[in-house]
């Protein structure tokens, strides 16, 4: 059977918050970022967070402490189990970063679902301050795509990860959910028979329905962990089939007839590795 690739965002996606914004809030420094956003980018800012963070003695254990308590829907953790249960090959490709993830997904007993994850790396410095990356170095080697933030292109590490893998598996599968803008430009990178789980009401969606002749792949909405889960197992479920029936007969329908997803009409260097590990305390 071809292999089902599952590529999922975080923030938004697999948590309902914005993992940044929940750390610097339930830290009490919310007012700082807010006032401090307009002048500088996203990832300097949280790495400035952090300095400020470590200055009111707050320490790398408090931080886990805050993140430990973001909640997991239950049916994204079943959609999650399901899936890799089902034997599809889960990553993640996110703008938020390491520790925060690792965190989050260790409490909530799925990490180890996850193959990979892209996201912006971090370390623990000398003074025990959470230090945090760019994904893309943007001063040395700019990504140069217009769409995306200057430290992440995520459409060019679905691209890496598509060449990567078209050389040791062929007709693979892929399943993208997302919510936000950076999810536009990977979305706008899978072809026909892949498919788009774009969150309702969020930025994601709206860029799609605006520019729906730019996407080849079948979109799906969803607004709640209960639909995500819904949708998700019947696309992975009517896939196997799929593929199943054309070993037997040479041809299938990919969405059956009573699929009943709401779906929206359309128009006919792996960099993980860089990511340096930070030991998540117990």
């Amino acid at each position: 059977m071809d292999n089902i690739v599952l590529i999922f965002d975080f923030d938004q996606t697999i948590i309902d918050c914005d993992s940044d914004e929940w750390v610097v809030n339930e830290l009490g420094i919310g007012e700082l970022f807010r006032q401090l956003l307009p002048s500088m980018t996203w990832n300097t800012l949280m790495d400035t967070m952090m300095k400020e963070l470590h200055a009111q003695g707050k320490t790398i254990e408090n931080i886990v402490k805050c993140l430990r308590r973001v909640q997991l829907d239950a049916h994204i953790i079943n959609a999650i189990k399901s899936a890799y249960a089902m034997g599809c090959d889960l990553r993640i490709v996110s703008d938020a970063n390491l520790l925060f993830i690792e965190t989050i997904l260790k409490k909530h007993e799925v990490l180890d679902c996850f193959s990979e994850i892209n996201t912006n790396p971090c370390y623990v410095d000398e003074d025990g301050r959470l230090r945090i990356l760019p994904y893309n170095d943007h001063i040395n080697s700019p990504h140069g795509c217009s769409l995306c933030p200057t430290n992440m292109c995520k459409g060019k590490i679905i691209e890496r990860m598509k060449t990567k893998m078209a050389s040791k598996t062929k007709g693979n599968q892929f399943i993208y959910l997302g919510d936000g803008k950076g999810d536009y430009c990977p979305s706008l990178k899978l072809n026909e028979g892949d498919h788009i789980m774009a969150k309702k009401d969020h930025p994601l969606f709206e860029l799609i329905s605006e520019n729906s002749k730019l996407i080849k792949a079948e979109v799906h909405q969803w607004s709640n962990g209960e639909e995500l889960e819904r949708i998700l197992i019947q696309l992975i479920s009517n896939y196997q089939m799929s593929s199943s029936s054309t070993t037997s007969n040479g041809s299938s329908s990919l969405i059956s007839m009573d699929c009943k997803l709401e779906t929206l009409p359309m128009a006919s260097h792996d960099q993980s590795s860089i990511s340096q590990p930070v030991s998540v305390p117990h």
